[in-house]
């Protein structure tokens, strides 16, 4: 199925969510195909969510009034997960998009993962793991204040993480082990193709959150692995551990 053919539902926690990235999220979006559901949920009713109030005609997002019925309780997550559970059966939904910063909907990545469904999150640095996890990706709207042109697309711009910091991330270095491990041919070499499929099924990882563009380039900066472009397979990896013994022979 092309992206084209793809519908997607934007499910906003207004409460818990910047306003200020709303462009940077319709953005990432449109690469996952048609955004048809747009809906914010919140109390409008108050001036807290005044900065999301001034945006929703401007991207179309429909504002569904949720009052604060207790004082310690959340009504918006509720309503949030009935209206996507919802979707999910009543609606044709490819992927779902989740903007908060709450490990609330936790659940509801999960169950909509379990039908099969794409779910995207969008949230600040501070959200939980367990919700980062529970998605098929995830992306930090967390933004450096750093100026950016008028002319440029709609991006974040997170702080590049170094090669230091890059290797004393355990999980993230396992995890980019394990794929290339996995996707590993007679000759010692992984497909960087494959080895970014294999990262996809498993983990919410996106390059983007440490700083970079590109798999390749996280790849490159980690300074653990040798990238290769290989003959008839395109770009190529190697653990360096596996150079020194000698597998897999240049090709050019």
């Amino acid at each position: 199925m092309n992206g084209s053919d793809r519908f997607v539902a934007l499910f906003i926690d207004a409460d818990n969510a910047p306003a200020s990235h709303v462009d940077v999220i319709l953005n990432e979006l449109a690469g996952f195909g048609t955004v048809s559901i747009r809906r914010a949920y919140g109390n409008w009713k108050g001036e807290r969510l005044s900065s999301w109030e001034k945006l929703l005609h401007e991207y179309a997002i429909q504002p569904i009034q949720q009052f604060d019925l207790t004082k310690g309780k959340n009504a918006t997550d509720m309503a949030l997960a009935i209206d996507a559970m919802d979707a999910l059966y009543s609606r044709r939904v490819d992927v779902f998009a989740l903007v908060s910063s709450d490990s609330d909907f936790t659940p509801l990545a999960t169950r909509l993962q379990a039908d099969g469904k794409t779910v995207v999150g969008f949230g600040e640095r501070k959200t939980p793991s367990p919700f980062v996890n529970a998605c098929s990706k995830f992306l930090y709207l967390d933004r450096e204040e750093t100026p950016r042109d008028s002319s440029e697309d709609a991006s974040i711009s997170v702080r590049k993480w170094g090669a230091k910091e890059l290797k004393g991330d355990a999980k993230l270095i396992t995890l980019l082990r394990n794929a290339v491990l996995s996707a590993e041919s007679d000759d010692g070499w992984s497909p960087l193709a494959r080895v970014g499929s294999l990262i996809g099924n498993q983990a919410s990882f996106d390059s983007r959150n440490y700083g970079y563009k590109k798999l390749a380039d996280i790849f490159r900066a980690i300074d653990l692995f040798e990238l290769e472009q290989r003959k008839g397979r395109g770009l190529c990896i190697r653990d360096r551990r596996r150079a020194k013994t000698g597998s897999g022979s240049s090709q050019t």
